[in-house]
């Protein structure tokens, strides 16, 4: 007699009731445990598919920036212009002085340029753009290696 798998015959009908019953549970468990593994398959594959989409609007976003950089060095105010319809850069005043204060991948010539124009916007984004600038706690040597790095711009000597 093999213990652990009895002959249906020598089962009580009780035990044969309750056996039936596990055979029905353990049956029931692994069709949830097969939904489980369906599910974990598709969250997967969502987490596949967002992943690839961020990729592909961080590689649209990174080519927005290349091109407007680009319209920026040759035409300054149509690459701000550029900037600001694709939602790179917002009208603000603060925001356009930041992004030229950071200047990656901006021809200062360009830079200069833009903030030389004397139409009221461009003279609000030159204000904001010499503010982005800390001259304080500089002694008098090191404002102007500071103001020769400026005259790259088109300011000072």
């Amino acid at each position: 007699m093999d213990l652990c798998h009895p002959e249906p015959t020598e089962l009580s009908s009780g035990e044969t009731e309750e056996l039936q019953r596990i055979k029905w549970h353990r049956k029931q468990l692994l069709e949830d445990i097969q939904k489980l593994k369906d599910e974990i398959a598709d969250v997967f594959a969502q987490i596949d598919c967002f992943e690839s989409a961020e990729e592909s609007r961080m590689a649209q976003k990174e080519k927005e920036l290349c091109t407007g950089r680009k319209k920026f060095n040759m035409d300054p105010a149509k690459g701000i212009q550029y900037f600001i319809e694709h939602k790179l850069l917002t009208p603000d005043i603060q925001d356009i002085a930041r992004f030229l204060y950071k200047g990656e991948g901006l021809n200062k010539t360009a830079i200069g340029t833009y903030l030389g124009e004397r139409d009221p916007v461009n003279l609000q984004v030159l204000q904001a753009f010499v503010d982005c600038h800390e001259f304080a706690n500089l002694n008098l040597v090191q404002a102007l290696r500071f103001q020769e790095g400026a005259s790259d711009l088109g300011f000072g000597g």
